[in-house]
């Protein structure tokens, strides 16, 4: 009897749970059917603002001075006075007399000078009045041809003459001499350098210092070919002249501490392109760098001295109704994502006129208003459907 038990209700078991699985199957609720949800992806966008643009370049380069030259002396001799102006760094006036040299030998000399024009002088009056003699003389003869040259004394005269032409150019040059014992600046300036001191023989012909003007500064800009077309240069041909009225260029640069600011024009373009870089090179130049002015935080600004190293921002051409979006929202050169009224992508051609570091100047192809795609999508198509938040709610929480 065990033994049928053991094999009779397992089987039982078997069949109860059948049963009952086959009836919950038939008893249960049919599952409710919903359509595929499509998540539109999120994207940020940025309304498009037109505005008129002033193009600017950017450069830099050290200040340097227009006119410098070197302070050479005229004649040789030893040092006698020299200016308090005449120390590296120190400013002078035109025509001021840096350093005078003895005088001594030249006044010697000019006297000299002197003699030999009051002796010329005394030769040729008595050759003319010799020469008047002979031709009485000549004329009591009674000869009709004229008298020879050498009888009628135009030669002497002529000899006493070029005699009296050559003393007076001895004096001439011996005063000039005498004039340059004072060695005068040449311009308004300030001394770079000084190679002579009091009591020291200076030779005609070596420099005794180097000088430069301070009327005006000058910068030489490097230029890539690429942002020449921004700006308005003054390019000279031949038989021009350069009238200095070129753009306008802001210098900055970091003075004890603080930025200061000074305005200068640029000027002239240099004759030849860089064949390593491709640069071009432009100078602006800076009116009275040494003058007292103030910046435009009402600070005194320190002179534009040269050797400063400056950065230079050129003000170029003005472009009307233009648009500056972000670099990364440009896809395949020149093709960016429109987002319409129905929030669905749309594929636009715009014209860039410059690519800058994060951004991108576009002259047309945009409206104001539109709403310009931000995110970067993997995989776009015309017309897809996307959710927006507006860039500038996002970076403003």
């Amino acid at each position: 009897m065990s033994r049928i038990l053991k094999i009779v209700l397992p089987v039982a078991l078997i069949a109860v749970g059948a049963l009952m699985a086959v009836a919950l199957v038939k008893t249960r609720e049919q599952p409710e059917r919903l359509p595929p949800e499509v998540i539109r992806p999120l994207v940020r966008v940025q309304p498009v603002e037109l505005q008129d643009l002033r193009m600017t370049v950017r450069s830099q380069g050290t200040v340097s001075p227009r006119t410098e030259s070197a302070l050479v002396p005229e004649v040789s001799g030893r040092v006698i006075e020299i200016s308090r102006s005449f120390v590296s760094g120190g400013f002078f006036r035109e025509g001021e007399t840096l350093l005078r040299i003895d005088p001594h030998d030249y006044e010697q000399a000019l006297v000299q000078a002197r003699a030999q024009v009051a002796q010329a002088n005394l030769r040729l009056a008595r050759e003319l009045a010799e020469q008047t003699v002979a031709a009485e003389e000549w004329e009591e003869l009674g000869a009709d041809d004229p008298a020879p040259a050498l009888t009628s004394r135009e030669l002497q005269v002529a000899d006493a003459e070029a005699a009296l032409s050559a003393a007076k150019a001895a004096l001439t040059r011996a005063e000039r001499d005498l004039q340059r014992t004072d060695v005068q600046a040449p311009y308004e300036g300030r001394v770079r350098e000084k190679h002579v001191d009091l009591g020291q023989f200076v030779t005609r012909g070596v420099a005794v210092g180097t000088l430069y003007a301070v009327d005006f500064a000058e910068i030489r800009l490097p230029l890539p070919d690429q942002d020449l077309a921004f700006l308005d240069l003054p390019l000279v041909y031949r038989g021009d002249r350069a009238d200095g009225t070129g753009p306008e260029v802001i210098l900055r640069a970091h003075f004890a501490g603080a930025e200061h600011e000074w305005r200068g024009r640029i000027v002239r373009t240099e004759g030849e392109i860089d064949p390593r870089s491709r640069m071009v090179h432009v100078v602006a130049q800076v009116e009275d760098p040494y003058g007292q002015s103030q910046g435009p935080n009402g600070r005194p600004r320190p002179p534009l001295a040269a050797g400063l190293y400056v950065e230079a921002e050129i003000l170029g051409e003005e472009i009307h109704e233009a648009a500056v979006v972000p670099r990364s929202a440009v896809r395949d050169g020149n093709v960016v994502l429109i987002v319409d009224d129905d929030d669905r992508l749309r594929f636009r051609s715009i014209e860039i006129i410059r690519r800058g570091g994060e951004e991108v100047v576009v002259g047309s192809g945009l409206s104001r208003g539109e709403r310009l795609c931000l995110t970067a999508l993997p995989a776009v198509t015309d017309g897809m459907q996307v959710r927006t938040k507006d860039a500038a709610e996002e970076a403003g929480r």
